[in-house]
């Protein structure tokens, strides 16, 4: 799950200020987490603990309730109510990243990644953006190639994945649907060549930057066997502590090939609720 939160802190600078290449500093000044990052630790701290999934996702909203939620999330969580509002945007794909990782199989994945999405996202769109996010995940931990992974995503959730990176850089927009990025996400691990290399495809299509690069850091890290160590520790210094616990228990929990820095002091500017 490291892999989405590097992708998420890289991808943040350029949400709002689109860049159109492949050349740009990985983690400059502006560069930190965001609500991606928030609730893909909440996702693992529900599967870790058995806790329900919107109870998870609203603690830690509470915990850090200023990091550019959605309006219609934002409602919600501070509602504390349960009911579902048939989202079908990106952050049912953006948050699913540890479903994949302590699914057994592929339909566990399918249903795990089912059950984190429908507490908020229960539109057929949300839950299938969720799903091709949480199967790419579970077949490249099994090491499966990249055209098989391409070829089960199509199979199972009807997207279109043979975009042109070159026609993406030239016409994509900004689009929080799920519809509307997770395929152009996934187009970007599968043309990539490594972790880096992802992580820079899927900034450079422009669009919901650290949402798309979340997505695709998520599926990296299982691919190419684990997020390089510079960026690893780079997305480690920025994270809180509170954080950092949850993903050293989850990863204790269900291994990954990502070395989780250690020794390294929290950050020092962190306020709750930033």
């Amino acid at each position: 799950m490291l892999g989405a939160i590097a992708g998420d802190i890289i991808g943040s600078p350029h949400e709002f200020n689109n860049i159109r290449h492949t050349e740009f500093e990985l983690f400059p000044a502006a560069a930190d987490f965001t609500d991606d990052t928030v609730l893909t630790v909440a996702v693992a701290e529900a599967i870790l603990e058995g806790r329900a999934f919107n109870r998870s996702l609203q603690g830690w909203y509470m915990r850090f309730p200023h990091c550019s939620y959605g309006g219609s999330f934002h409602n919600w969580a501070r509602s504390g109510g349960s009911a579902p509002y048939n989202s079908w945007g990106n952050g049912s794909a953006m948050r699913v990243s540890p479903a994949g990782w302590a699914a057994a199989d592929e339909m566990e994945a399918l249903a795990l990644a089912e059950q984190s999405a429908a507490v908020t996202h229960n539109h057929p769109e949300g839950i299938k953006g969720a799903q091709a996010v949480a199967l790419a995940i579970f077949l490249a931990r099994q090491g499966e190639s990249q055209a098989r992974i391409q070829n089960a995503i199509e199979d199972v959730c009807e997207y279109q994945l043979d975009h042109d990176l070159t026609e993406l850089r030239a016409h994509y927009t900004f689009d929080v649907s799920c519809q509307g990025s997770v395929p152009q996400a996934i187009a970007c691990f599968l043309q990539s060549e490594d972790f880096e290399d992802a992580i820079r495809k899927a900034v450079s299509i422009g669009g919901d930057s650290d949402t798309i690069a979340a997505i695709v850091g998520a599926i990296a890290e299982a691919y190419f066997d684990g997020v390089p160590e510079s960026i690893a520790q780079a997305s480690w210094a920025r994270l809180p502590d509170t954080m950092r616990s949850v993903i050293r228990s989850f990863h204790a929990q269900y291994p990954g090939p990502t070395r989780i820095p250690e020794g390294m002091s929290a950050r020092q500017d962190f306020m709750p609720g930033r």
